[in-house]
C-alpha cells in the first residue's frame, strides 16, 4: 500500500519554535493564559523536547491568541496591531496595479502603524527587497521577525494568485537551535546574523497584475493565518523536493542513489550538498515518516500496526522505536492524547 495522501502531508515544526514564540509573547500574556492556550491546541505545556507541533496546531494557536487579545501580531510589537488591521491592509494591497505597487502599499501601511521598526522597499538590481531596519535600539524578536515577512509573502502569493519564490530571506540575529523549520517557512535561501531582517523577491515579478475578488480577501482572512504561515512551494529547497519524492514512493522505498538520480546529483554531491543545509537523506526520511505518523495517529483511523507498515517499518517494535526517538512519546500515548 502506498502512502499516497488524501490530504497533504505538510511539515510540522519543532517544538522549540512554539517555546520562541511563547518566549516573545510573556510581556504580552499572563503565563496561565499562555498555558491555556497551549492546552487548547493539544499540546501538554511541559512536553518532551522532541515533541513536534503541527500546521493546524500552529494556525489554532495564532487564531486564539488573536481573538483573546485583540492584538492580530500576537504581542510582537512595541504596540498592538488591533483586530481589524489586517483587513484594511490587505483591502489596501488588493487595489493595487501591480505586485511592485502592493508591495509599497504592505510598506507604508506597517510604517504607520510600528513604533520601534520601519519597512524600507528597495529595488537592487534584480532584486525587490523589503527591509525590517530598528528605529532605535530595539530587540529583533525571532517570531516577530518571521511572521511579518512569512505576512509579506503570504499576501504577495496570495495577491498573485500563486505561490512566490524569493531570492532570500536573511535575519537580524544569530542562528537558532531550531533553524531547521525556517525552510519549512520560507521557499528560499536563509542567512542569519544580517545587518537587517529582510525577504528578496526577483525584481521581474514586480509588474505582475493582481487580481483578487472582495469574497476571495474574506475566505483569506477567514482562514489567516493557513494560507500564509507555511509554504507549500516545492522547488525552493532540496529538502522539500527530496520529500515530494519520497512521498511518491511505496511505503517510502526510496533511496539515496533514487534521490540523487531524480535531482542530477551524484550521491556524493547530494549528501554534501544536505550536509550544508544541516541535513542528511535519512533525516528528511525519518521526518516525513514522523509527520504521516503524527497525521494518521491523531485520526484515529488506522491501528499502530498499519501505520508503521505504511511508512516501511519492518515491524510494530521499530516503528515504537523511532518514534520515541522521534517525539519523547510512545505511539499509544501520543494517539491517546490526541484523541477528540
Amino acid at each position: 500500500m502506498s502512502v499516497e495522501q488524501i490530504s497533504p502531508i505538510l511539515p510540522t515544526v519543532s517544538r522549540a519554535l512554539l517555546e520562541d514564540w511563547l518566549r516573545a509573547m510573556r510581556g504580552h500574556c499572563p503565563e496561565p493564559q499562555l498555558e491555556t492556550f497551549v492546552e487548547q491546541i493539544g499540546l501538554a505545556r511541559n512536553a518532551q523536547p522532541g515533541a513536534r507541533v503541527t500546521h493546524d496546531q500552529i494556525v489554532h494557536f495564532y487564531q486564539l491568541v488573536a481573538g483573546e487579545t485583540g492584538d492580530e501580531m500576537l504581542g510582537l510589537w512595541s504596540r498592538p496591531i488591533r483586530a481589524g488591521a489586517l483587513k484594511h491592509l490587505c483591502a489596501s494591497v488588493r487595489g493595487a496595479s501591480s505586485l511592485s505597487a502592493a508591495l509599497y502599499r504592505f510598506t507604508s501601511f506597517w510604517n504607520l502603524l510600528l513604533d520601534d521598526f520601519e519597512l524600507e522597499l528597495r529595488h537592487e538590481g534584480e532584486a525587490t527587497q523589503i527591509l525590517l531596519k530598528p528605529r532605535g535600539t530595539g530587540e529583533a524578536r525571532r517570531f516577530g521577525h518571521m511572521l511579518l515577512l512569512k505576512l509579506a509573502h503570504g499576501i504577495a502569493s496570495w495577491l498573485t494568485g500563486r505561490e512566490l519564490p524569493l531570492l532570500q530571506v536573511g535575519f537580524a540575529f544569530e542562528r537558532p537551535e531550531f533553524a531547521e523549520d525556517y525552510p519549512v517557512l520560507f521557499p528560499a535561501p536563509i542567512l542569519f546574523g544580517q545587518a537587517w531582517s529582510s525577504i528578496a523577491f526577483s525584481g521581474d515579478l514586480g509588474e505582475l497584475p493582481l487580481s483578487r475578488s472582495e469574497a476571495e480577501m474574506q475566505d483569506f482572512l477567514a482562514r489567516a493565518p493557513r494560507d500564509w504561515i507555511f509554504t507549500s512551494f516545492r522547488e525552493h529547497a532540496l529538502p522539500l523536493r527530496l520529500r515530494e519524492l519520497l512521498l511518491q514512493a511505496d511505503r517510502l522505498d526510496f533511496h539515496l542513489k533514487d534521490a540523487a538520480q531524480a535531482v542530477n546529483l551524484t550521491p556524493r554531491t547530494l549528501i554534501r550538498r544536505l550536509d550544508g543545509e544541516g541535513t542528511s537523506f535519512q533525516a528528511i526520511k525519518d521526518g516525513l515518516r514522523r509527520d504521516i505518523a503524527l497525521r494518521d495517529l491523531s485520526r484515529g483511523i488506522k491501528s499502530i500496526e498499519a501505520i508503521a507498515q505504511d511508512i516501511g517499518f519492518a515491524s510494530a517494535a521499530n516503528f515504537h522505536r523511532a518514534f520515541r526517538r522521534w517525539t519523547g512519546q510512545t505511539p499509544g500515548a501520543y494517539q491517546k492524547a490526541a484523541a477528540p
